[in-house]
This record gives structure tokens, sequence and C-alpha cells, in this order.
């Protein structure tokens, strides 16, 4: 494999996210906390006191969320890249899902809307093993379907659910 590059962000973002979720971290946090809380007293619980901790835990917050943010986008890059790759191997699959992630949300939602309709057009099989392309469902499903009548499987099918719909 090539040899990775990455920019002096990406490694402290890398490094700073796995530090900042170990379990070191949380303990620091927590210690950070009792100290705070510990020294209340001393301070007279001042308003300087307090503002020490909300400002302390406002810049951390403020700053993680970009840390967190750049790592959960390049998390989603890769799995998406991987769920393309496997799209774009599988025979049945259709190609035309690679990348859908860049469509709007009109559009996922008229692909969701089909693969509830092809969701039911499965539940019609007795076969859990027939599968669907979003390019060819109903012509699949009608296919399917006049090869099934003829077969012992499929008539028993439907003898089962007849009886069980009485």
């Amino acid at each position: 494999m090539a040899e990775k590059k990455s920019n002096l962000f990406e490694k402290f973002a890398n490094w700073a996210t796995a530090a900042t979720g170990s379990s070191a971290a949380f303990i620091i946090a927590i210690t950070t906390i009792v100290v705070w809380l510990i020294t209340g007293p001393v301070f007279n619980y001042s308003d300087t006191w307090q503002l020490i901790i909300n400002t302390g835990t406002t810049i951390i917050t403020f700053l993680m969320v970009f840390l967190i943010q750049k790592t959960q986008n390049k998390d989603s890059k890769a799995i998406h890249l991987k769920l393309n790759e496997l799209l774009a191997s599988h025979q049945g699959a259709s190609n035309r899902m690679v990348d859908i992630e860049n469509l709007t949300e009109v559009e996922l939602d008229q692909l969701h809307k089909f693969y509830v309709r092809l969701s039911a057009l499965a539940e019609q099989e007795d076969d859990l093993t027939c599968t669907h392309s979003i390019d060819a469902a109903n012509d699949n499903h009608q296919i399917k379907q006049t090869g099934f009548r003829s077969k012992p499987h499929y008539q028993h099918a439907l003898k089962n659910r007849s009886k069980q719909s009485k």
C-alpha cells in the first residue's frame, strides 16, 4: 500500500480523538472536577472560582466539536467507499446506488419509498433468498412469480397462506 501522507491537523485530530476517548482522559476530567469542587470553600465559591470551570469546559467543548467532526467525516467517507465497493462488485446490486450520499433529501425520500414498495413485494414471496435490483424490481418480481408458480414449494406456500388467512 502507498505511504500514508497526512497533514499535521489530521495527525493531531487522530491522536487527540484517541487520547480524549480513553479511560485516562475520563479520569483526568473527573479529577479536575473533584479538585475544582474541593477548592470551592478555599475561594468562598466566588464568581472567579465558577468562571474557571465554566471557561475551561466551554473551551474544551468548543475545540472537541471540531475534532469529533473531523474524525466523523473521515470515518463516514471510509464507510461510504467500502459500501460503494461492495455495490460495484456485486453482480445483482444496482450501480446507481453508488455515491447516493450526494442526492438531495427529496431524492433520498423517493428511494426510501421505492424500498418500502420493494419490501412489500418481497413479503409476497416464499423464498427469502429472492432479491431485487432497484433497476428492475417489478420485472424481476413478475418473472420470479411466473417461474415459481409452477414449483411445488410455491404451491405449498400459497396453501399455507390461505389456511392462515381463514
